[in-house]
Parts: structure tokens; sequence; C-alpha cells
């Protein structure tokens, strides 16, 4: 079987960062971009603990999802199962550096967040219990001030 191309991506090398992991081209003008949100150095550094990852995709998702300009393009937002970031898949054609103010504001929410977490509740949620807002806002502020203030060339293209 041949490797899906994220597969293809060197992950010794790969640093933390916002990258284009593939673009789909789902009819003639219209393309869905699948952004990799690497919040950790990959089998060089802990993964985020899932309770945490699980309160961020909680409240990611509601805040790019209810965001007023990317709200309607955005299609999801979830973890990857290495524990070392999520997915982000909007409409559009677009590049890392395109969305990185929204990731900035997305993670900025999240550190800041107070209050009950969305959906974090036996009604809407399949494992509600297994959430953790102190370590999610924790991870949270560490993405955004180690790399997302301080983006440059090598956090928002894979290396080749």
């Amino acid at each position: 079987m041949e490797k899906i191309a994220s597969f293809t991506v060197d992950h010794t090398r790969l640093l933390r960062g916002i990258y284009v992991s593939r673009k789909d081209v789902l009819q003639p003008g219209v393309v869905v971009t699948t952004f990799d949100i690497r919040m950790k150095l990959p089998n060089r550094e802990p993964a985020v603990s899932q309770g945490a990852l699980h309160t961020i995709e909680h409240l990611a998702a509601t805040f790019l999802r209810n965001h007023p300009v990317w709200g309607p393009r955005i299609i999801y937002w979830g973890p990857m199962g290495c524990c070392t970031g999520n997915c982000l898949l909007v409409n559009g054609d677009l590049n890392a550096a395109d969305i990185a103010p929204l990731v900035r504001e997305t993670f900025q929410f999240i550190a800041g967040y107070e209050g009950d977490i969305p959906g974090a509740n036996a009604h809407d949620c399949g494992n509600y219990m297994l959430n953790n807002l102190p370590m999610a806002k924790w991870e949270a502020r560490k993405f955004l001030v180690e790399v997302l203030d301080r983006l440059t060339d090598a956090n928002l293209n894979y290396p080749e």
C-alpha cells in the first residue's frame, strides 16, 4: 500500500508550527485545505495529554465555528491520534500564513478561557469526563508564547 502524504513528512525534523498538510480539489474552484497545527515536537517531547487535547478540541472547534469571519469556512478541527497537535480543515485554497492570525486568536481564546467547557456533559459528548481545562490552558499558552507569537518560515513550511 502506498504511504499517505502525511506519513512522508520527516517527523524527526518537524518543528512546532502551522503547516499545509494537503489540499483537496472537490470540484473546479472548490478547494479544502487541511492544516497540521503541530503543538509538540514529534518523538522529542511529551505529547499533549488526552484530557488537555480533548478540551482544546471542544474550545477550538466552538471558537472557530462561531468566528465572525472564518466561521462559515471552517469544516473541521480535531486532534491527531499521535497527540502532538490538531488538524484544521478550511474551505479555500490557503497557505499557513493565511491562517496564522486565526490560529493565534484561537489559542489566545483557549489560554484565557474561563467557565464551563462547551459540550462537556453526558448529553453532548461521548467521553465528557476526559477533559482538563487547566492543562489545556497551559498547553495553549505554551504554544502561543513559544511558537505562534514568533513564527518563522521554518514553522510554516514542512522540512524538505
